[in-house]
């Protein structure tokens, strides 16, 4: 089977399989870093959609998000075979690392910096430092 740029498309193993048992991390977004700058929306949804259809992608375009990118799928099972290929693919002199997203994650460490500025205004209020509370124990 062909795709649009001429390249052959990968068959899911997964297809047709609706009771594979899959870890609990995979899921339908996936997490691409180290992509090159120049890299276009298009040549993403050409890259990625060889494994199944997409529904959406969101490239990072600040200065803090550059390189990286966001891939949904409409299928758990093409967003797993995505993973699967693209992880170390080799893309513009770059090698791709694709991870699953896991939003719980993100809320923590999201949770944990906000505990922290929490903690930084208390000492701050108190005139409190880190050093002297570790010497009274």
């Amino acid at each position: 089977m062909q795709n649009a740029i001429g390249g052959d498309v990968p068959t899911n193993p997964f297809r047709g399989r609706a009771n594979a048992r899959l870890p609990p991390e995979v899921n339908r977004i996936l997490f691409v870093r180290n992509l090159p700058f120049k890299i276009t929306t298009e040549e993403l949804y050409d890259l990625f959609g060889r494994y199944g259809a997409i529904r959406q992608i969101r490239k990072g375009n600040t200065k803090d998000t550059r390189g990286t990118a966001f891939v949904v799928y409409e299928d758990i099972y093409d967003a797993k075979n995505a993973c699967d290929n693209l992880s170390g693919f080799h893309v513009m002199d770059r090698y791709l690392i694709v991870l699953y997203f896991q939003p719980h994650k993100a809320a923590k460490k999201a949770h944990l910096e906000k505990q922290q500025a929490d903690i930084d205004r208390m000492k701050a209020k108190f005139n409190v430092s880190g050093k002297e509370a570790d010497a009274k124990k």
